[in-house]
């Protein structure tokens, strides 16, 4: 497995949203969430990026038997989940796991 070439943390991590109040709220975040994470590779890559403090996308395709365009597509599910967070330095996209939205995601399946 080759390490991270960017040495910067990623970004603070964004600030966690209120537990929902209704059961309603708590089933729409956890099913958006679930449907998230419902894919094999969308897994290996927050298990890869949980790993490391920065990651390329170049990196995980390393990690992965999938094509280029594949693991973008499977980072695009994962970003707009809130799951990772993805910043543009130089000619390379650095992505990182978001702390803060695993744990709300554990904590919500443990609630259910």
């Amino acid at each position: 497995m080759s390490e991270g070439t960017d040495s910067s943390p990623c970004p603070s991590p964004a600030p966690s949203a209120p537990f929902p109040l209704t059961t309603t709220a708590f089933d729409e975040e956890l099913a958006r969430l679930a449907k998230a994470i419902a894919h094999p590779a969308r897994i290996a890559i927050l298990r890869i990026l949980k790993t490391r403090r920065t990651c390329v996308c170049g990196e995980i395709v390393e990690e992965l038997p999938l094509a280029q365009s594949t693991v973008s597509q499977h980072l695009k599910v994962l970003k707009e989940a809130g799951l990772i967070r993805g910043h543009i330095e130089g000619p390379r996209v650095c992505y990182c796991v978001e702390p803060a939205k695993l744990d709300r995601m554990k904590l919500l399946f443990h609630d259910l």
